[in-house]
């Protein structure tokens, strides 16, 4: 009778105990929310506003001329046929010349490799200079570089043109390459500024106080925990490079032209028949790279832009 009395007590304590538990934390959020609605139909609206455009490049790109001359755009193609891919890379005219887009890829691929490198190498270590060690003029030096990211475009154009035929290489790639490189590093400095300032300034005294000089903390210690702000600085000079137009027309000639010039080309064409299928395969030729590009590293990208937008 003992026993049971006593297991009939410890069970009443169980049952006040479970009892005495109330639920902690937030309160789980419906999936079918109006907050939810409201987000998700917002984000499929954009989406589809967006792909609709990529899918009529993508199924005319793959239709021949009778049947885009039917004129139902978002039909998929009857026979699917690469022809237009084929002509677009190697046969379709720009100006005098009908090689497609075949040179003026290797062309932006010239470009863009070494402007990328350069701008990015530079900036790098301005931003690592500005962050970590405070010299003289430090703040007057920031300043100038911002200004320099918000100069239009524009108004540099003709002084450049004057300052790259005097150099002896306007209209040549090193040209165009040096200005990319320039106009990159300004907002390229701020970035890694930013990024380098929200790594713990222990690790930077600590390797100091073991005799690390400038260049040894830069790539011992810098450059080990920087690859999300190096991942964003290439996609940023990547996209920016290969999509130009403006410069490209500017400072280099027909034989240097690079992808979106010839591009440009091909599509306002006026000799003969418009091949509106051609002209869609260059364009998805044309942007490939930098889809390509964001798609392969877009995780670190979307990690290294927030990293350095956490301090001024």
């Amino acid at each position: 009778m003992l026993i049971c009395s006593l297991g009939g007590e410890n069970m009443t304590d169980s049952q006040n105990n479970f009892a005495a538990i109330e639920p902690r934390g937030p309160k789980p959020r419906k999936i079918m929310s109006r907050r939810n609605i409201i987000l998700y139909g917002t984000l499929i609206i954009v989406a589809i506003y967006y792909l609709i455009p990529l899918y009529v490049m993508i199924v005319t790109s793959l239709k021949g001329m009778p049947e885009i001359r039917l004129g139902n755009i978002f039909s998929p193609p009857v026979e699917v046929t690469f022809e237009p891919w084929v002509k677009a890379w190697s046969q379709a005219c720009t100006g005098l010349n009908c090689d497609g887009l075949s040179r003026g890829f290797w062309n932006s691929v010239q470009i863009t490799l070494p402007s990328v490198v350069v701008s990015i190498a530079i900036a790098s270590v301005n931003g690592y200079a500005l962050a970590n060690w405070r010299f003289k003029g430090a703040n007057l030096f920031f300043t100038i570089l911002i200004f320099g990211a918000f100069i239009p475009y524009q108004i540099m154009i003709y002084p450049l043109v004057i300052l790259l035929r005097d150099l002896g290489i306007y209209s040549k790639l090193p040209g165009l390459i040096l200005i990319h490189s320039i106009f990159g590093m300004p907002i390229l400095t701020l970035l890694f500024r930013n990024y380098f300032t929200t790594i713990p300034e222990e690790l930077f005294k600590a390797a100091r106080v073991d005799g690390a000089k400038f260049w040894g903390i830069y790539f011992r210690v810098m450059m080990p925990m920087s690859l999300p702000i190096f991942v964003v600085a290439i996609i940023m000079q990547v996209t920016g490079i290969w999509n130009d137009f403006l410069f490209g027309v500017i400072y280099t000639k027909p034989d240097t032209y690079p992808m979106t010039v010839q591009l440009n080309n091909i599509v306002n064409s006026v000799q003969g028949v418009k091949e509106y299928n051609v002209n869609m395969a260059a364009t998805l030729l044309t942007g490939l790279v930098p889809l390509t590009v964001y798609f392969v590293s877009g995780k670190l990208f979307v990690k290294g832009i927030t990293a350095g937008a956490v301090k001024g």
